[in-house]
C-alpha cells in the first residue's frame, strides 16, 4: 500500500541538503527514500550539530514514514543527548475532538533523556496521539482481542471496541490528543508538508503526498545553569529529581522507557527477537504473499 510497488518509497533515492543561513538548523529533501535510513541520518546529524552548537534541528520534507519514532531518540539518549522527533503519519486515520471524519495521523511524539547512569536505561516517552495506535488495532485483532473502550469507530462513527469494525481511531484525552496531533501537522506544514487527508491516497494533481519530519537534539550542557541545590551535578539532581517522583509511596510506578528496557534484557538473553505465535501466522501470510519460504513455527526455538 505504501512501498515502491505503490509509488511510496523510492529505491535508490538520495536526500538532498537544501541551503540554510541557521548554522545549527538544515532542511533536507528526503525525495521518499526509505524513512528509516533517512531518520538515523537525521538524529546522527543532529547530535552532530548539538556537539557544535549546544542544539541541533533537522527538518525532512517528501519523506517516506519512519516507524516508530521512540527508536532514534532512544540511540541519542544512550549516547548522552536530550532527544525529540515528530512526523506525521502515513494516513489520516484519527477523527478530531469533537469532529466526524478522521483527518488527523496517529502523529507520534518521542522525547528521549540521558539518564543511564542515574537509572540504568533512557527514559523515552514516545505516543501516538490517538488512544492506541493502528497497529495496536491489528495487534488486538490477530490475537482475538478487543479493543479498550473509547479507542476507536465503525463506519457510522459510533465508538467500537470490534477490531474488525474499526475504521478511523480517536485522540487520547480528547482536546490533549487533538492538540498534540495538531502539533505535527503545523510544525510539517511550516516544513512544506502535505495535506493530511490525501497523504498515501490516489495522487492529486498539484499537490504533496508524502510525510514530513522534524528532529532535535541537544546538548545537556547546553541548558545548565550550573546551579543545583546541594552542591549536586547535573545527573546527581535528575537522579534525585526522578527519585522524588518515584518515592512517596509511588515506588510500584514504571518510568516510561522502563518496559523496553526490561525488554531489551530479555531479547539479549534469548539470543533474538521474541515473537508470538500471532506474530509467526502474520509474518507467514506475507511470505505467502511474497512467494517466499515460510517460517516453521514449530522449529523456532522458545523462551
Amino acid at each position: 500500500m505504501f512501498g515502491s510497488k505503490a509509488g511510496g518509497c523510492v529505491p535508490g533515492a538520495e536526500v538532498r541538503k537544501l541551503s540554510s543561513r541557521f548554522d545549527a538548523a538544515e532542511v533536507w529533501d528526503g525525495n521518499k527514500k526509505l524513512g528509516q535510513a533517512v531518520a538515523w541520518d537525521a538524529i546522527e546529524r543532529c547530535m552532530a550539530l548539538a556537539d557544535r552548537h549546544g542544539t541541533g534541528t533537522i527538518s525532512v520534507d517528501n519523506a517516506f514514514h519512519y516507524l516508530w519514532g521512540g527508536g532514534y531518540v532512544m540511540e541519542a539518549a544512550r549516547r548522552g543527548y536530550i532527544a525529540y522527533t515528530n512526523c506525521t503519519a502515513s494516513l489520516a486515520e484519527v477523527v478530531p475532538f469533537r469532529g466526524v471524519h478522521p483527518t488527523l495521523g496517529t502523529n507520534p511524539h518521542s522525547w528521549g533523556f540521558p539518564t543511564t547512569d542515574t537509572i540504568g536505561y533512557p527514559i523515552v516517552i514516545d505516543w501516538a496521539t490517538s488512544v492506541i495506535a493502528m497497529g495496536r488495532v491489528q495487534q488486538l485483532k490477530r490475537e482475538g482481542k478487543t479493543l479498550p473502550p473509547g479507542a476507536a469507530v465503525d463506519a457510522s462513527g459510533k465508538p467500537t471496541t470490534d477490531p474488525d469494525a474499526a475504521v478511523a481511531l480517536l485522540p487520547f484525552g480528547d482536546h490533549k490528543g487533538y492538540g498534540l496531533s495538531l502539533i505535527n501537522e503545523i510544525v510539517a506544514a511550516f516544513i512544506g508538508g502535505s495535506l493530511p487527508t490525501i497523504r498515501s491516497r490516489s495522487p492529486v494533481a498539484g499537490e504533496k503526498q508524502g510525510c514530513a519530519f522534524f528532529f532535535q537534539a541537544i546538548h545537556p550542557e547546553a541548558i545548565s545553569g550550573g546551579a543545583f541545590a546541594g552542591g549536586r551535578s547535573q545527573g546527581e539532581n535528575v537522579g534525585r529529581v526522578i527519585a522524588d517522583i518515584l518515592g512517596h509511596g509511588n515506588e510500584s510506578c514504571l518510568l516510561p522507557g522502563e518496559v523496553e528496557a526490561r525488554a531489551a534484557e530479555r531479547t539479549c538473553r534469548a539470543g533474538g527477537l521474541l515473537f508470538s505465535a500471532a506474530e509467526v501466522a502474520a509474518l507467514n501470510d506475507l511470505a505467502r504473499e511474497a512467494g517466499v519460504a515460510e517460517l516453521d513455527a514449530a522449529s523456532l526455538p522458545t523462551a
